[in-house]
């Protein structure tokens, strides 16, 4: 097992002659071990941690300057939406959502200022799959770079940069680290240019992962296949269970037949997620709330992939910050639910899910 080195600094030869490390905010060993571990998964040549997932965004959009335009998903993380639209914004760096399943709608969207595409696929909370390499294509004949948000896969299902991106992040708080008990961040990329701005930030600015939670990330990685495989084979079932039920209006999960995008995520995924959302049909907020509130195995929270089910009402939890109007936009119902199908027995929540309907 990797050690822990829990230090500030390093003790030098002489001045600037040391074994690598100077000053832990820098450097430390043991996030030099996950930085390794997670650009392998990735296929990247090198990788930056931080202390959450939002800190790696905020480290990517720092590289970008007032005027510069970037593109991204209208179906997206709040958190994300909340980190362009009232932090990078006033600074004005101009954010354009759209639809990127329809590449048609990007290309409307790009004009000279364009310097990145931010792809997430699938999106947060909707399931939608984005075609990465039409869409990094696309990036590279203009000359923009492409990031893509590989959270809700995780590098076992899914390989970005071998589709083409320049840049892949992910909250290591979800699938890598795995059992909900560690927060970090990561971005993976084979551009030097890029990783040395990400390293500046690192640098700089400071939002670091502690060495115990570069540790405990590791320590999660090791199971991430297994996991991974159950946790599919679970959301299956359940996806199956949910499209079937008379109370269910639509299921989105990229694994049915019926998905807009099934034959996109049969192509660029190893497999389909442990990612589950759906609505009722009877389309009420009041309704959603109560259904999350009904669950015993599933525990009503915020975040998702570890080994525990959760469940969440987007509208009200993780989308909260988007306003209604934008989230309605998007297609996010206030009736939505979504579920992170962890690693229990699949009959216990099917059952639990049934008993939450009656």
């Amino acid at each position: 097992m990797p050690p822990i080195f829990q230090t500030s600094t390093y003790v030098q030869q002489a001045p600037n002659v040391h074994k690598g490390y100077d000053y832990a905010r820098v450097g430390n060993p043991t996030r030099t071990a996950l930085e390794k571990l997670i650009a392998g998964l990735e296929g990247a040549d090198e990788c930056a941690c931080f202390a959450s997932g939002c800190a790696a965004m905020d480290a990517v959009l720092k590289m970008f300057r007032p005027s510069d335009r970037i593109i991204a998903s209208n179906d997206l993380y709040g958190g994300t939406y909340r980190l362009f639209t009232e932090v990078f914004a006033p600074f004005n760096i101009d954010f354009v959502f759209v639809d990127m399943t329809d590449i048609d709608q990007v290309k409307q969207a790009y004009n000279e200022q364009t310097k990145l595409l931010w792809i997430e696929t699938p999106t947060n909370p909707l399931l939608r799959v984005v075609d990465i390499q039409a869409l990094t294509d696309f990036a590279r004949h203009n000359d923009i770079l492409s990031l893509v948000d590989n959270t809700f896969a995780s590098p076992y299902l899914q390989q970005p940069l071998e589709l083409g991106a320049d840049m892949v992040l992910h909250s290591t708080t979800k699938y890598l680290g795995g059992h909900s008990d560690v927060i970090g961040g990561a971005v993976a990329t084979s551009d030097e240019e890029i990783m040395e701005k990400l390293r500046f930030q690192v640098k700089t600015t400071g939002a670091v992962p502690g060495p115990m939670d570069c540790y405990l990330t590791l320590r999660g990685i090791k199971t991430l296949s297994v996991r991974m495989k159950q946790s599919v084979e679970n959301a299956k079932a359940i996806a199956d269970f949910l499209d079937n039920h008379p109370a269910v209006g639509q299921v989105n999960y990229p694994g049915l037949e019926s998905h807009q995008q099934h034959e996109v995520a049969r192509k660029q995924m190893k497999d389909f997620g442990a990612m589950v959302s759906f609505s009722l049909k009877d389309d009420s907020q009041e309704k959603a709330k109560e259904f999350t509130s009904r669950t015993k195995i599933f525990a009503l929270a915020e975040s998702l992939g570890g080994v525990e089910s959760l469940i969440s009402h987007p509208a009200s939890m993780t989308h909260g910050s988007m306003p209604k109007k934008v989230r309605e936009k998007a297609g996010l119902q206030d009736s939505l639910i979504r579920l992170s199908i962890g690693i229990e027995d699949q009959e216990d929540l099917i059952d639990d899910l049934d008993q939450a309907f009656e």
